[in-house]
């Protein structure tokens, strides 16, 4: 990414909204005929305990996440050079306090196609690399967060030519209070925010196995971010810097393993689009799932 290209503050999301980070789901063997409509509270208790048993057997999964940024202005248009970061990439236990949470952790092996630099862990470049730690973004269906959203009545809709339920959901307190703080990373010029953001979004869940299919999150703009005095004076800038809009899709595919055969339904894409303004740059983002390796009983590794 080049120097021209950037404003002088950069501001980058991450896990929960953004942005970032990594969902892996198990497929289950369909059952012979398609399951009856449930209600939406057995919808989401089945959808739960499918994303807790994920969490127990993607500990034995790794893979490759590729990711691209590329800086866009407020009309999505391009602006210089696209940052393009390789990484391996693992599922672990959160050892938090909501049983059953796990977090995304990476190894960056590339930067543009070159080994990473020591430089990389702090200057502005390094702004949009993916966060080394970061929570998986499915923990919301968990029982112990459920009450922080509200669902809507699932409905039957088709998902890669499949029978889905779509569920809808949206935070239930819709105020947003974020505040912004400089990257916990280091990075130079370069900032995150704390606090609640409220979002809304879309689930497909396939209707035999219960897995989510895909994922679609948005924060519905304009949300203002508030801008510590401390911050103001240090960067120069305003009481507050401003979401414009911030939209997220992921989506699955099955993935199949021999020896023994097992097939889990793993990422395959994450899109987002972030339009920010007040001194912070937009950004397009793709994250691309691949080679896909399982480990087995016996330690050895599984294409």
């Amino acid at each position: 990414m080049s120097h021209s290209a950037l404003v002088r503050l950069t501001n980058w999301f991450r896990a929960a909204s953004s942005v970032v980070v990594v969902v892996l789901g198990v497929v289950l063997a369909a059952t012979p005929n398609a399951q009856a409509q449930p209600n939406l509270d057995e919808l989401l208790t089945r959808v739960a305990e499918r994303v807790a048993e994920f969490y127990k057997r993607a500990q034995r999964v790794i893979c490759i996440e590729t990711s691209r940024v590329q800086p866009i202005d407020r009309t999505y248009s391009s602006q210089g050079f696209a940052r393009i970061v390789e990484s391996e990439l693992r599922v672990e236990p959160d050892g938090g306090d909501v049983a059953g949470e796990a977090r995304v952790v990476r190894d960056v092996r590339k930067v543009n196609g070159r080994p990473p630099r020591e430089k990389d862990k702090k200057n502005r470049d390094g702004c949009t690399d993916p966060n080394p730690l970061s929570s998986e973004p499915l923990a919301f269906l968990l029982p112990a967060h459920r009450s922080e959203y509200q669902f809507k009545a699932a409905r039957v809709a088709k998902e890669r030519n499949q029978p889905a339920f779509r569920i809808d959901f949206a935070s239930v307190n819709r105020k947003s209070n974020p505040e912004l703080i400089e990257d916990k990373q280091g990075h130079d010029d370069c900032f995150d925010w704390s606090g609640h953001i409220a979002e809304s979004g879309r689930i497909w869940v396939d209707a035999e196995t219960y897995d989510v299919l895909r994922v679609e999150r948005s924060v519905g703009g304009p949300t203002s971010v508030r801008v510590p005095p401390r911050i103001q004076r240090r960067h120069n800038l305003d009481n507050y810097v401003v979401i414009m809009r911030e939209d997220t899709t992921i989506r699955y595919r099955t993935v199949a393993f021999s020896d023994p055969d097992e097939a889990l339904l793993l990422p395959e894409s994450i899109e987002s689009v972030s339009i920010l303004s007040g001194g912070l740059q937009s950004t397009r983002r793709s994250q691309i799932y691949s080679d896909y390796k399982r480990f087995v009983g016996d330690s050895r590794v599984v294409q």
